[in-house]
Protein backbone atom coordinates (compact mmCIF):
# COMPACT_ATOMS: atom_id res chain seq x y z
CA UNK A 1 0.00 0.00 0.00
CA UNK A 2 1.37 3.41 -0.94
CA UNK A 3 1.16 6.68 1.65
CA UNK A 4 1.39 9.86 0.67
CA UNK A 5 4.35 11.64 2.64
CA UNK A 6 5.71 15.14 3.12
CA UNK A 7 8.49 14.68 1.03
CA UNK A 8 6.60 14.73 -1.84
CA UNK A 9 7.66 17.48 -4.80
CA UNK A 10 7.17 19.00 -7.94
CA UNK A 11 6.09 16.05 -10.06
CA UNK A 12 8.19 15.06 -13.35
CA UNK A 13 6.70 16.16 -16.86
CA UNK A 14 4.28 13.91 -17.75
CA UNK A 15 4.94 11.06 -20.07
CA UNK A 16 3.50 11.60 -23.13
CA UNK A 17 2.00 7.99 -22.71
CA UNK A 18 1.04 8.51 -19.50
CA UNK A 19 -2.07 9.42 -17.90
CA UNK A 20 -2.03 12.09 -14.63
CA UNK A 21 -4.87 12.06 -11.41
CA UNK A 22 -4.83 15.14 -9.27
CA UNK A 23 -7.66 15.47 -6.77
CA UNK A 24 -8.32 18.98 -5.78
CA UNK A 25 -10.46 17.88 -3.47
CA UNK A 26 -12.66 15.41 -1.01
CA UNK A 27 -9.44 12.83 0.01
CA UNK A 28 -9.21 13.54 3.76
CA UNK A 29 -12.85 15.02 3.68
CA UNK A 30 -16.48 14.62 2.93
CA UNK A 31 -17.08 17.73 0.09
CA UNK A 32 -15.24 19.62 -2.35
CA UNK A 33 -15.32 16.61 -4.73
CA UNK A 34 -12.81 17.76 -7.62
CA UNK A 35 -10.84 15.45 -9.59
CA UNK A 36 -8.57 16.32 -12.89
CA UNK A 37 -7.42 14.07 -15.27
CA UNK A 38 -5.12 14.91 -17.99
CA UNK A 39 -4.02 13.21 -20.74
CA UNK A 40 -2.17 14.34 -24.45
CA UNK A 41 -1.91 17.77 -23.13
CA UNK A 42 -6.03 17.90 -22.25
CA UNK A 43 -7.72 18.09 -18.80
CA UNK A 44 -11.23 16.80 -17.80
CA UNK A 45 -12.46 17.14 -14.33
CA UNK A 46 -14.48 14.89 -12.51
CA UNK A 47 -17.47 16.70 -10.40
CA UNK A 48 -16.27 20.05 -8.68
CA UNK A 49 -18.07 20.32 -5.24
CA UNK A 50 -18.00 22.32 -2.15
CA UNK A 51 -17.19 21.71 1.21
CA UNK A 52 -19.64 23.32 4.18
CA UNK A 53 -17.63 25.13 7.20
CA UNK A 54 -17.11 24.02 10.71
CA UNK A 55 -17.10 26.16 14.05
CA UNK A 56 -13.35 26.87 13.27
CA UNK A 57 -13.94 28.61 10.50
CA UNK A 58 -16.37 31.32 11.12
CA UNK A 59 -17.59 33.62 8.55
CA UNK A 60 -17.05 31.69 5.89
CA UNK A 61 -20.04 30.51 3.43
CA UNK A 62 -18.58 27.54 1.61
CA UNK A 63 -14.97 26.13 0.93
CA UNK A 64 -13.53 25.29 -2.58
CA UNK A 65 -11.31 23.18 -4.37
CA UNK A 66 -7.99 24.88 -4.78
CA UNK A 67 -7.64 25.69 -8.95
CA UNK A 68 -4.38 27.60 -8.80
CA UNK A 69 -3.28 23.90 -9.98
CA UNK A 70 -4.78 24.09 -13.52
CA UNK A 71 -5.65 28.25 -13.16
CA UNK A 72 -3.27 29.12 -16.19
CA UNK A 73 -4.49 25.57 -18.03
CA UNK A 74 -8.03 26.25 -18.43
CA UNK A 75 -8.26 26.09 -22.09
CA UNK A 76 -7.48 23.20 -22.01
CA UNK A 77 -10.26 21.76 -19.90
CA UNK A 78 -12.05 19.32 -22.33
CA UNK A 79 -15.26 19.52 -20.04
CA UNK A 80 -16.34 19.26 -16.51
CA UNK A 81 -18.05 15.93 -15.83
CA UNK A 82 -20.75 16.07 -12.76
CA UNK A 83 -21.47 12.74 -11.99
CA UNK A 84 -24.95 13.81 -9.66
CA UNK A 85 -26.41 16.84 -8.40
CA UNK A 86 -25.50 17.45 -4.97
CA UNK A 87 -23.81 20.37 -3.64
CA UNK A 88 -20.56 18.55 -2.94
CA UNK A 89 -20.20 17.65 -6.28
CA UNK A 90 -21.68 20.57 -8.24
CA UNK A 91 -21.42 23.33 -5.87
CA UNK A 92 -17.85 25.38 -7.02
CA UNK A 93 -18.69 24.97 -10.77
CA UNK A 94 -19.85 28.68 -11.13
CA UNK A 95 -16.57 29.48 -9.32
CA UNK A 96 -14.70 27.79 -12.13
CA UNK A 97 -16.79 28.94 -14.62
CA UNK A 98 -16.37 32.55 -14.05
CA UNK A 99 -12.93 31.74 -14.93
CA UNK A 100 -13.60 30.40 -18.08
CA UNK A 101 -17.56 30.51 -19.00
CA UNK A 102 -17.26 28.22 -21.83
CA UNK A 103 -16.49 25.19 -20.54
CA UNK A 104 -18.56 22.30 -21.31
CA UNK A 105 -21.04 20.65 -18.50
CA UNK A 106 -21.75 17.33 -18.54
CA UNK A 107 -24.29 14.81 -16.85
CA UNK A 108 -27.52 13.64 -16.68
CA UNK A 109 -30.87 15.26 -17.09
CA UNK A 110 -31.76 16.44 -13.50
CA UNK A 111 -28.27 17.02 -12.16
CA UNK A 112 -27.90 19.69 -15.19
CA UNK A 113 -30.92 21.01 -14.69
CA UNK A 114 -30.13 21.95 -11.14
CA UNK A 115 -26.74 22.78 -12.20
CA UNK A 116 -28.69 25.35 -14.60
CA UNK A 117 -30.79 26.90 -11.64
CA UNK A 118 -27.73 27.52 -9.81
CA UNK A 119 -26.05 28.88 -12.55
CA UNK A 120 -28.57 31.55 -12.93
CA UNK A 121 -28.12 32.87 -9.93
CA UNK A 122 -24.62 33.23 -10.65
CA UNK A 123 -26.25 35.02 -13.75
CA UNK A 124 -23.82 32.65 -16.09
CA UNK A 125 -25.31 31.10 -18.89
CA UNK A 126 -23.31 27.77 -20.11
CA UNK A 127 -22.89 25.19 -22.43
CA UNK A 128 -24.46 22.03 -21.01
CA UNK A 129 -24.36 18.37 -22.50
CA UNK A 130 -27.12 15.79 -21.16
CA UNK A 131 -25.58 12.25 -20.79
CA UNK A 132 -27.60 8.61 -19.56
CA UNK A 133 -26.39 5.64 -18.93
CA UNK A 134 -25.11 3.54 -21.68
CA UNK A 135 -23.94 6.46 -23.71
CA UNK A 136 -20.75 6.87 -24.89
CA UNK A 137 -18.95 10.23 -25.61
CA UNK A 138 -15.56 11.56 -26.54
CA UNK A 139 -14.23 14.90 -25.07
CA UNK A 140 -10.87 15.52 -26.64
CA UNK A 141 -8.69 12.18 -25.83
CA UNK A 142 -10.99 10.97 -23.37
CA UNK A 143 -13.33 8.59 -24.41
CA UNK A 144 -16.51 8.07 -21.79
CA UNK A 145 -18.60 5.60 -20.96
CA UNK A 146 -21.37 6.43 -18.46
CA UNK A 147 -23.11 3.98 -16.18
CA UNK A 148 -25.49 4.02 -13.83
CA UNK A 149 -25.62 4.60 -10.60
CA UNK A 150 -28.01 4.21 -7.06
CA UNK A 151 -27.39 7.43 -4.65
CA UNK A 152 -29.47 9.05 -2.52
CA UNK A 153 -30.47 11.57 -5.07
CA UNK A 154 -32.00 10.30 -8.78
CA UNK A 155 -29.98 10.77 -12.25
CA UNK A 156 -26.39 9.50 -10.14
CA UNK A 157 -23.73 8.00 -12.87
CA UNK A 158 -20.53 6.64 -12.95
CA UNK A 159 -18.18 6.89 -15.47
CA UNK A 160 -15.78 5.06 -16.92
CA UNK A 161 -12.69 7.05 -18.77
CA UNK A 162 -10.97 5.86 -21.81
CA UNK A 163 -7.78 6.54 -22.96
CA UNK A 164 -4.55 5.13 -24.67
CA UNK A 165 -2.91 5.19 -21.35
CA UNK A 166 -5.27 3.11 -20.05
CA UNK A 167 -9.22 3.07 -18.24
CA UNK A 168 -10.41 4.49 -15.16
CA UNK A 169 -13.35 3.53 -13.70
CA UNK A 170 -15.07 6.81 -11.23
CA UNK A 171 -17.98 5.33 -9.60
CA UNK A 172 -18.88 8.82 -8.07
CA UNK A 173 -21.29 8.13 -5.27
CA UNK A 174 -23.21 5.18 -5.27
CA UNK A 175 -24.98 2.25 -3.11
CA UNK A 176 -26.47 -0.46 -4.21
CA UNK A 177 -29.90 -0.54 -2.77
CA UNK A 178 -31.74 -3.07 -4.58
CA UNK A 179 -35.44 -1.56 -4.03
CA UNK A 180 -34.81 2.06 -5.22
CA UNK A 181 -38.16 4.39 -4.89
CA UNK A 182 -37.65 5.28 -8.99
CA UNK A 183 -36.39 1.75 -9.96
CA UNK A 184 -32.96 2.33 -10.96
CA UNK A 185 -30.29 0.38 -9.36
CA UNK A 186 -26.87 0.46 -9.82
CA UNK A 187 -25.45 -1.23 -13.23
CA UNK A 188 -23.32 -4.08 -11.49
CA UNK A 189 -23.51 -5.49 -14.80
CA UNK A 190 -21.96 -2.70 -16.57
CA UNK A 191 -19.19 -2.54 -13.69
CA UNK A 192 -18.32 -6.09 -14.28
CA UNK A 193 -18.40 -5.76 -18.19
CA UNK A 194 -16.19 -2.92 -17.98
CA UNK A 195 -13.75 -5.26 -15.52
CA UNK A 196 -13.69 -8.18 -17.81
CA UNK A 197 -12.60 -5.76 -20.59
CA UNK A 198 -9.65 -4.37 -17.77
CA UNK A 199 -9.94 -1.15 -15.47
CA UNK A 200 -6.49 0.22 -14.92
CA UNK A 201 -7.53 2.08 -11.58
CA UNK A 202 -10.91 2.20 -9.61
CA UNK A 203 -11.93 5.27 -8.13
CA UNK A 204 -13.87 4.28 -5.38
CA UNK A 205 -16.62 6.01 -3.06
CA UNK A 206 -15.34 5.67 0.52
CA UNK A 207 -17.63 7.32 2.84
CA UNK A 208 -19.37 4.08 4.81
CA UNK A 209 -16.34 1.63 4.35
CA UNK A 210 -16.41 1.53 7.63
CA UNK A 211 -19.87 0.17 8.12
CA UNK A 212 -20.39 -3.44 7.58
CA UNK A 213 -22.86 -4.90 5.25
CA UNK A 214 -24.91 -3.10 2.95
CA UNK A 215 -27.10 -0.02 3.04
CA UNK A 216 -30.92 -0.53 4.55
CA UNK A 217 -32.66 0.41 1.45
CA UNK A 218 -35.24 3.82 1.10
CA UNK A 219 -38.35 1.63 1.25
CA UNK A 220 -37.37 1.13 5.05
CA UNK A 221 -37.72 4.19 6.10
CA UNK A 222 -41.50 3.80 5.90
CA UNK A 223 -42.85 2.53 8.75
CA UNK A 224 -40.66 5.09 10.37
CA UNK A 225 -42.15 8.59 8.61
CA UNK A 226 -45.61 7.24 8.90
CA UNK A 227 -45.27 6.53 12.80
CA UNK A 228 -43.76 9.91 13.47
CA UNK A 229 -46.49 11.05 11.43
CA UNK A 230 -49.22 9.28 13.34
CA UNK A 231 -47.65 10.29 16.47
CA UNK A 232 -47.85 13.79 15.99
CA UNK A 233 -50.17 16.38 17.81
CA UNK A 234 -49.09 19.15 15.61
CA UNK A 235 -47.32 20.43 12.74
CA UNK A 236 -44.61 18.02 11.05
CA UNK A 237 -41.37 20.14 10.48
CA UNK A 238 -39.28 17.98 8.35
CA UNK A 239 -35.35 19.11 7.74
CA UNK A 240 -32.93 17.49 4.42
CA UNK A 241 -31.15 18.62 2.00
CA UNK A 242 -32.13 20.71 -0.54
CA UNK A 243 -31.48 18.06 -2.99
CA UNK A 244 -32.75 14.79 -2.00
CA UNK A 245 -35.25 14.04 -4.04
CA UNK A 246 -35.98 10.49 -2.79
CA UNK A 247 -36.39 11.41 0.46
CA UNK A 248 -38.84 14.42 -0.30
CA UNK A 249 -41.35 12.23 -2.57
CA UNK A 250 -41.46 9.74 0.75
CA UNK A 251 -42.17 12.68 2.99
CA UNK A 252 -44.99 13.87 1.06
CA UNK A 253 -46.17 10.07 -0.01
CA UNK A 254 -46.53 9.57 4.08
CA UNK A 255 -48.05 13.03 4.11
CA UNK A 256 -50.66 12.54 1.57
CA UNK A 257 -51.55 9.62 3.34
CA UNK A 258 -52.28 11.31 6.75
CA UNK A 259 -54.44 13.93 4.89
CA UNK A 260 -51.51 16.86 5.64
CA UNK A 261 -50.93 19.69 2.90
CA UNK A 262 -47.05 20.40 2.67
CA UNK A 263 -45.10 23.72 1.77
CA UNK A 264 -41.55 23.82 0.82
CA UNK A 265 -39.26 26.64 2.96
CA UNK A 266 -36.62 27.49 1.89
CA UNK A 267 -34.81 29.16 -1.20
CA UNK A 268 -32.82 26.40 -1.90
CA UNK A 269 -35.62 23.84 -1.45
CA UNK A 270 -38.39 25.63 -3.13
CA UNK A 271 -35.85 25.59 -6.62
CA UNK A 272 -34.70 22.00 -6.55
CA UNK A 273 -37.96 20.51 -5.73
CA UNK A 274 -39.66 23.09 -8.22
CA UNK A 275 -36.76 22.20 -10.88
CA UNK A 276 -37.74 17.82 -10.10
CA UNK A 277 -41.29 17.98 -10.41
CA UNK A 278 -41.18 19.91 -13.53
CA UNK A 279 -39.21 16.98 -15.09
CA UNK A 280 -41.11 14.34 -13.59
CA UNK A 281 -38.55 13.04 -11.08
CA UNK A 282 -41.09 14.48 -7.58
CA UNK A 283 -44.21 12.86 -8.15
CA UNK A 284 -46.47 15.54 -6.62
CA UNK A 285 -50.63 14.60 -6.14
CA UNK A 286 -52.49 17.10 -7.13
CA UNK A 287 -53.68 19.91 -4.38
CA UNK A 288 -50.89 18.29 -1.67
CA UNK A 289 -48.15 21.13 -2.09
CA UNK A 290 -49.67 24.85 -0.62
CA UNK A 291 -48.44 27.71 0.02
CA UNK A 292 -46.81 29.33 3.43
CA UNK A 293 -50.17 31.71 3.52
CA UNK A 294 -52.08 28.79 3.04
CA UNK A 295 -50.84 26.70 5.53
CA UNK A 296 -51.42 29.33 7.79
CA UNK A 297 -55.16 28.84 7.49
CA UNK A 298 -54.93 25.05 8.31
CA UNK A 299 -55.28 23.26 11.85
CA UNK A 300 -51.63 22.12 12.67
CA UNK A 301 -52.51 18.34 12.53
CA UNK A 302 -53.32 18.82 8.36
CA UNK A 303 -49.28 20.26 8.62
CA UNK A 304 -45.61 19.33 7.18
CA UNK A 305 -43.03 22.17 6.42
CA UNK A 306 -40.50 20.43 4.54
CA UNK A 307 -37.33 22.88 5.14
CA UNK A 308 -33.39 23.19 4.69
CA UNK A 309 -31.29 23.19 7.81
CA UNK A 310 -30.48 19.40 8.80
CA UNK A 311 -26.62 20.30 9.18
CA UNK A 312 -27.09 22.94 11.50
CA UNK A 313 -26.30 25.30 8.99
CA UNK A 314 -26.68 28.75 10.82
CA UNK A 315 -28.72 30.72 8.44
CA UNK A 316 -30.47 27.71 7.64
CA UNK A 317 -34.41 27.23 8.14
CA UNK A 318 -34.30 24.84 10.91
CA UNK A 319 -31.55 26.80 12.56
CA UNK A 320 -33.18 30.11 12.52
CA UNK A 321 -36.41 28.11 13.67
CA UNK A 322 -34.76 26.86 16.88
CA UNK A 323 -32.88 30.45 17.50
CA UNK A 324 -36.14 31.36 17.19
CA UNK A 325 -35.12 33.93 14.21
CA UNK A 326 -37.43 32.54 11.61
CA UNK A 327 -41.13 33.56 10.70
CA UNK A 328 -41.99 30.26 11.52
CA UNK A 329 -42.20 29.36 15.37
CA UNK A 330 -42.12 25.95 17.12
CA UNK A 331 -44.12 25.20 19.55
CA UNK A 332 -45.02 22.48 22.09
CA UNK A 333 -46.27 19.09 20.53
CA UNK A 334 -44.40 19.77 17.07
CA UNK A 335 -42.54 16.68 15.61
CA UNK A 336 -39.57 17.85 13.88
CA UNK A 337 -37.39 14.93 11.74
CA UNK A 338 -34.27 15.67 10.41
CA UNK A 339 -34.27 13.07 7.58
CA UNK A 340 -30.38 12.62 6.96
CA UNK A 341 -27.12 12.03 7.94
CA UNK A 342 -24.66 13.55 9.71
CA UNK A 343 -21.63 15.42 7.93
CA UNK A 344 -18.48 14.48 10.27
CA UNK A 345 -17.74 17.97 11.26
CA UNK A 346 -21.10 19.01 12.14
CA UNK A 347 -21.85 17.24 15.08
CA UNK A 348 -21.55 20.14 17.22
CA UNK A 349 -23.83 22.50 14.93
CA UNK A 350 -26.87 19.72 15.16
CA UNK A 351 -26.52 19.18 18.60
CA UNK A 352 -27.55 22.90 19.61
CA UNK A 353 -30.47 22.91 16.90
CA UNK A 354 -32.04 19.61 18.28
CA UNK A 355 -31.07 21.27 21.75
CA UNK A 356 -33.01 24.74 20.71
CA UNK A 357 -36.04 22.96 19.01
CA UNK A 358 -36.53 20.39 22.06
CA UNK A 359 -36.30 23.44 24.91
CA UNK A 360 -39.54 25.03 22.47
CA UNK A 361 -40.91 22.12 22.82
CA UNK A 362 -40.61 19.90 19.99
CA UNK A 363 -40.49 16.18 19.48
CA UNK A 364 -37.01 15.71 17.67
CA UNK A 365 -37.15 12.57 15.94
CA UNK A 366 -33.03 11.75 14.02
CA UNK A 367 -31.30 9.32 12.98
CA UNK A 368 -30.15 8.13 16.39
CA UNK A 369 -33.55 7.71 18.06
CA UNK A 370 -35.46 6.53 14.94
CA UNK A 371 -34.98 4.69 11.49
CA UNK A 372 -35.46 8.13 9.41
CA UNK A 373 -32.43 7.97 7.49
CA UNK A 374 -30.57 5.75 5.47
CA UNK A 375 -27.14 6.33 4.12
CA UNK A 376 -26.70 7.01 0.05
CA UNK A 377 -23.39 5.56 0.09
CA UNK A 378 -21.74 1.80 -0.23
CA UNK A 379 -21.35 0.29 2.93
CA UNK A 380 -17.90 -2.67 3.32
CA UNK A 381 -20.27 -4.89 2.19
CA UNK A 382 -20.90 -3.62 -0.93
CA UNK A 383 -17.75 -1.88 -2.05
CA UNK A 384 -16.55 -5.89 -1.47
CA UNK A 385 -18.92 -6.86 -4.38
CA UNK A 386 -17.84 -4.35 -6.47
CA UNK A 387 -13.98 -4.66 -6.36
CA UNK A 388 -14.79 -8.51 -7.19
CA UNK A 389 -16.87 -7.92 -9.89
CA UNK A 390 -14.41 -4.80 -11.86
CA UNK A 391 -11.00 -7.12 -10.45
CA UNK A 392 -8.88 -3.40 -11.03
CA UNK A 393 -5.43 -3.54 -11.39
CA UNK A 394 -5.38 -0.46 -8.96
CA UNK A 395 -7.84 1.10 -6.52
CA UNK A 396 -8.17 4.68 -5.29
CA UNK A 397 -10.26 4.89 -2.42
CA UNK A 398 -12.22 8.93 -3.32
CA UNK A 399 -14.87 10.53 -0.74
CA UNK A 400 -14.22 10.31 2.54
CA UNK A 401 -11.95 11.43 5.80
CA UNK A 402 -9.10 9.32 6.28
CA UNK A 403 -10.26 6.90 8.79
CA UNK A 404 -13.14 6.10 5.75
CA UNK A 405 -10.06 5.79 2.84
CA UNK A 406 -7.67 2.99 5.14
CA UNK A 407 -10.86 1.16 5.48
CA UNK A 408 -11.72 1.33 1.84
CA UNK A 409 -7.99 0.32 0.88
CA UNK A 410 -8.28 -2.84 3.80
CA UNK A 411 -11.47 -3.89 2.07
CA UNK A 412 -9.77 -3.70 -1.37
CA UNK A 413 -6.84 -5.53 0.02
CA UNK A 414 -9.15 -8.15 1.48
CA UNK A 415 -10.91 -8.99 -1.59
CA UNK A 416 -7.20 -10.03 -3.49
CA UNK A 417 -6.08 -6.78 -4.72
CA UNK A 418 -2.35 -6.44 -4.26
CA UNK A 419 -1.25 -4.10 -1.28
CA UNK A 420 1.06 -1.79 -3.36
CA UNK A 421 -1.52 -1.20 -6.06
CA UNK A 422 -3.89 0.75 -3.49
CA UNK A 423 -3.14 4.15 -3.47
CA UNK A 424 -3.54 6.20 -0.89
CA UNK A 425 -3.69 10.12 -1.61
CA UNK A 426 -4.31 13.45 -0.02
CA UNK A 427 -5.75 16.15 -1.94
CA UNK A 428 -2.81 17.69 -4.26
CA UNK A 429 -1.04 14.47 -5.02
CA UNK A 430 -0.47 13.21 -8.24
CA UNK A 431 -0.43 9.41 -9.74
CA UNK A 432 0.65 8.89 -12.89
CA UNK A 433 -0.46 5.71 -15.47
CA UNK A 434 2.18 5.04 -17.36
CA UNK A 435 2.54 1.71 -18.97
CA UNK A 436 -0.23 -0.19 -16.86
CA UNK A 437 1.17 1.15 -13.60
CA UNK A 438 0.07 3.52 -11.10
CA UNK A 439 2.13 5.37 -8.84
CA UNK A 440 2.52 8.53 -6.90
CA UNK A 441 4.78 11.13 -8.75
CA UNK A 442 4.69 14.27 -6.93
CA UNK A 443 2.61 16.74 -5.21
CA UNK A 444 0.77 20.15 -5.70
CA UNK A 445 -0.25 22.81 -3.89
CA UNK A 446 -4.13 22.21 -2.65
CA UNK A 447 -5.26 24.38 0.35
CA UNK A 448 -8.68 25.56 1.28
CA UNK A 449 -10.53 28.34 -1.15
CA UNK A 450 -12.79 30.03 1.38
CA UNK A 451 -15.91 31.77 0.49
CA UNK A 452 -17.11 34.69 2.47
CA UNK A 453 -19.69 36.94 1.43
CA UNK A 454 -18.70 38.09 -2.20
CA UNK A 455 -15.26 37.75 -1.08
CA UNK A 456 -13.60 34.34 -2.89
CA UNK A 457 -10.13 33.91 -1.60
CA UNK A 458 -9.48 36.38 0.26
CA UNK A 459 -9.58 34.84 3.59
CA UNK A 460 -6.41 33.02 5.21
CA UNK A 461 -5.77 30.92 7.56
CA UNK A 462 -4.20 33.93 9.67
CA UNK A 463 -7.15 35.39 9.23
CA UNK A 464 -9.76 32.74 10.40
CA UNK A 465 -6.90 32.86 13.63
CA UNK A 466 -7.98 36.36 14.33
CA UNK A 467 -11.57 35.63 14.17
CA UNK A 468 -11.60 32.49 16.67
CA UNK A 469 -9.67 34.56 18.76
CA UNK A 470 -12.30 37.88 18.54
CA UNK A 471 -15.06 34.79 19.49
CA UNK A 472 -13.44 32.71 21.75
CA UNK A 473 -11.16 35.43 24.12
CA UNK A 474 -12.34 38.48 23.02
CA UNK A 475 -10.94 41.88 22.47
CA UNK A 476 -8.57 44.56 24.23
CA UNK A 477 -7.43 47.85 22.71
CA UNK A 478 -4.89 50.22 24.77
CA UNK A 479 -4.41 53.32 23.90
CA UNK A 480 -1.59 55.31 24.95
CA UNK A 481 -0.05 59.20 24.73
CA UNK A 482 3.49 59.02 25.01
CA UNK A 483 5.89 62.69 24.54
CA UNK A 484 9.21 61.41 22.88
CA UNK A 485 10.71 64.78 23.72
CA UNK A 486 10.70 63.84 27.90
CA UNK A 487 10.13 60.15 27.42
CA UNK A 488 7.25 60.12 28.93
CA UNK A 489 3.70 59.02 28.90
CA UNK A 490 1.19 61.90 29.25
CA UNK A 491 -2.12 60.30 28.78
CA UNK A 492 -3.29 56.74 29.35
CA UNK A 493 -3.45 53.72 29.05
CA UNK A 494 -7.15 53.87 28.41
CA UNK A 495 -8.14 50.27 28.15
CA UNK A 496 -10.98 48.94 26.46
CA UNK A 497 -12.54 45.68 26.06
CA UNK A 498 -15.56 43.79 24.44
CA UNK A 499 -15.88 40.05 24.91
CA UNK A 500 -13.57 39.94 28.07
CA UNK A 501 -15.37 41.76 30.74
CA UNK A 502 -18.20 43.92 31.37
CA UNK A 503 -16.71 45.93 34.21
CA UNK A 504 -13.51 47.77 32.88
CA UNK A 505 -12.20 48.21 36.76
CA UNK A 506 -10.53 44.55 36.22
CA UNK A 507 -8.04 46.33 33.82
CA UNK A 508 -6.61 49.26 37.05
CA UNK A 509 -3.64 46.48 37.85
CA UNK A 510 -2.85 46.34 34.66
CA UNK A 511 -2.36 50.02 34.00
CA UNK A 512 0.83 50.99 35.79
CA UNK A 513 2.86 47.76 34.51
CA UNK A 514 1.96 49.21 30.79
CA UNK A 515 3.05 52.44 32.05
CA UNK A 516 6.33 51.11 33.37
CA UNK A 517 7.02 48.91 30.38
CA UNK A 518 6.69 52.01 27.97
CA UNK A 519 8.41 54.76 30.26
CA UNK A 520 11.23 51.98 30.47
CA UNK A 521 11.67 51.50 26.64
CA UNK A 522 11.50 55.52 26.23
CA UNK A 523 14.05 56.22 28.49
CA UNK A 524 16.24 53.76 26.53
CA UNK A 525 15.37 55.74 23.46
CA UNK A 526 12.96 53.38 21.62
CA UNK A 527 11.10 56.19 19.32
CA UNK A 528 9.89 54.24 16.60
CA UNK A 529 5.41 54.03 17.35
CA UNK A 530 5.63 50.76 15.90
CA UNK A 531 8.00 49.02 18.03
CA UNK A 532 6.25 51.01 21.12
CA UNK A 533 2.80 49.24 20.39
CA UNK A 534 4.62 46.31 20.55
CA UNK A 535 5.89 46.89 23.79
CA UNK A 536 2.30 47.79 25.17
CA UNK A 537 1.12 44.24 23.33
CA UNK A 538 3.69 42.08 25.36
CA UNK A 539 2.82 43.78 28.54
CA UNK A 540 -1.04 43.89 28.14
CA UNK A 541 -0.55 40.73 27.38
CA UNK A 542 1.62 39.02 30.13
CA UNK A 543 -0.72 40.56 32.66
CA UNK A 544 -3.86 39.16 31.05
CA UNK A 545 -2.39 35.63 31.06
CA UNK A 546 -0.76 35.95 34.51
CA UNK A 547 -3.90 37.21 35.82
CA UNK A 548 -6.88 35.44 34.01
CA UNK A 549 -5.27 32.60 31.84
CA UNK A 550 -6.71 34.37 28.77
CA UNK A 551 -5.12 35.10 25.26
CA UNK A 552 -7.18 38.22 23.60
CA UNK A 553 -6.79 39.97 20.68
CA UNK A 554 -4.85 43.06 22.03
CA UNK A 555 -4.49 46.26 19.90
CA UNK A 556 -2.59 48.83 20.78
CA UNK A 557 -2.69 52.53 19.98
CA UNK A 558 0.38 54.82 20.62
CA UNK A 559 -0.20 58.32 19.53
CA UNK A 560 2.55 61.06 19.67
CA UNK A 561 2.23 64.48 20.97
Amino acid sequence: MIYPHMGLGTPPALDPKGLRIIALGGLGEVGRNMTVFEYAGRLLIVDCGVLFPEDAQPGVDLILPDFSAIADRLDDVEAIILTHGLEDHIGAVPYVLRQRDDIPLVGSRLTLALMEAKLKEHRIKSYTLDVKEGMIETFGPFECEFVAVNHSIPDALAVAIKTEAGVVLHTGDFKMDQLPLDGRITDLNGFARLGDAGVDILLVDSTNAEVPGFVTSERDLIPALDRAFSQAPKRVIVASFASHVHRIQQILNVAQEHGRKAAFVGRSMVRNMGVAQELGYLDVPKGLIVSLDELNNLPDDQVVLICTGSQGEPMAALSRMANMDHQITIGEGDAVILASSLIPGNENAVSRVINGLTRLGANVIHKGNALVHVSGHAAAGELAYVYNIVHPKHVMPVHGEWRHLRANAEIAVRTGINRENVLLADDGVVIDLVGGHASITGYVDCGYVYVDGSSVGDVSESLLKDRRTLRDEGFISVVVVVDLASAKVVSGPEILARGFSEDDRVFRPAIPRVTAALEEALAHGTTDVHQLQQIVRRAMGKWVNEAHRRRPMIVPVVLEV
